[in-house]
């Protein structure tokens, strides 16, 4: 198989506008917060320029360089050093935010396991199903073991309150399943028992209840559960179709999460709807890419892994700006490469790494 000798430069300037315009919308939707909470308007642009993009740049690098058929070999081993991880977050290393135990904290280095785990959980589960794709069509051989560890994951997960990741998990593994070679009925009985387990999750979580309640009912309760819903909206609203400015929001003050799970809605008022469609084809761009690029790919490995990268952040994406517009339940779900978030840039920059290597070698 010759290579292409050079990166997909589709793939590469989309991730570096992503990633600037990013920076840029946080500096003006943190200003205000960070003045308030430190006396510095520049302080979670610094946090992200250090423990995220310096960070996502290394781990960015890193995947381009090593040969990443490597990847193949050690899969299984990120994975388990990933799951290991995210068991601490139960030890008391595990520190609580939002009323959740996702961050790990070693000494001053604060970060979240579960960010990673669609990166490595992606790179096993391609590793597996190329290694004997035949024998992975089978219920015991396949579909059993398949269940088995993609729930077992999202079992600890769930215990963290971690409904979104759960989410993103099982779009990258069943979509690497499916392209895998698994048989139609099989996926169909996997989603209705996810499902199944979802619903009944929601049913026996208040916290859950009240978000669904919240999505059909929108207009109840607006100083309490449907605040941040009403507010996004009027946020984004407020921009109309050419925005009101690059720093010029004036309804952030009021929007809650406003530099991480709600920051689409800032964009939309500076930028009004047509940055805000132009933002989502950049997305979709990003996303097709990856399909076509699987497409063209003859390793079996480097195609599952660019389907999976692809339905996680093109899952991702579309819950954040979902949930933040009103049209999904409302849920702490970060916009890729732009929200605020050391761990969440991160593993973004390095998935986009490993699509760069695969478009380069495959």
């Amino acid at each position: 198989m010759v290579g292409r000798k050079q990166v997909d430069y589709i793939i590469l300037v989309i991730t570096i506008l992503l990633v600037i315009f990013g920076l840029i919308e946080l500096a003006s939707a943190s200003s205000g917060l960070g003045k308030l909470q430190f006396n510095n308007p520049y302080y979670y642009l610094e946090h992200q320029v250090i423990y995220g993009l310096s960070l996502g740049l290394v781990g960015m690098l890193a995947a381009m360089l090593l040969p990443y058929r490597i990847l193949r070999k050690i899969a299984p081993t990120l994975l388990i050093i990933n799951v290991v991880l995210i068991l601490l977050l139960f030890t008391p290393l595990g520190v609580n935010a939002g009323g959740a135990e996702r961050w790990l904290r070693f000494g001053k280095l604060e970060f979240q396991p579960t960010e990673f785990i669609k990166v490595t959980l992606v790179l096993y589960l391609a590793a597996w199903l190329a290694g004997s794709r035949a024998d992975r069509r089978g219920f015991q051989e396949g579909l059993i073991p398949f269940i088995a560890i993609v729930g077992f994951i999202s079992a600890i997960l769930l215990f963290q309150h971690s409904t979104s990741a759960t989410i993103f998990l099982w779009a990258g593994a069943v979509t690497v399943y499916f392209v895998g070679g698994a048989k139609t009925k099989y996926l169909i009985y996997a989603g209705v028992a996810a499902a199944g387990a979802l619903a009944l999750l929601v049913l026996i979580t208040p916290y859950r209840m009240e978000r669904v309640l919240t999505y059909l009912h929108p207009n109840q309760n607006t100083s309490g559960a449907a605040y941040q819903i009403n507010q996004s909206l009027i946020t984004i609203g407020s921009g109309g179709f050419f925005g009101v400015g690059y720093g010029q929001s004036k309804t952030k003050e009021y929007l809650p999460a406003r530099i991480n799970d709600s920051i689409f809605a800032i964009i939309a008022e500076e930028f009004g709807f047509l940055g805000a469609i132009v933002l989502i084809t950049a997305y979709l761009f990003y996303v097709l890419r990856c399909f076509i690029l699987a497409k063209e790919t003859r390793d079996v490995f480097g195609k599952l892994v660019l389907v999976g990268f692809a339905a996680v952040i093109g899952v991702q994406t579309f819950v954040h700006i979902g949930a933040t517009s009103g049209l999904i339940p409302l849920t702490g779900v970060p916009l890729p490469y732009i929200s605020y978030g050391g761990s969440s840039l991160a593993a973004f920059m390095t998935m986009s790494g490993i699509i760069l290597n695969i478009s380069k070698n495959a």
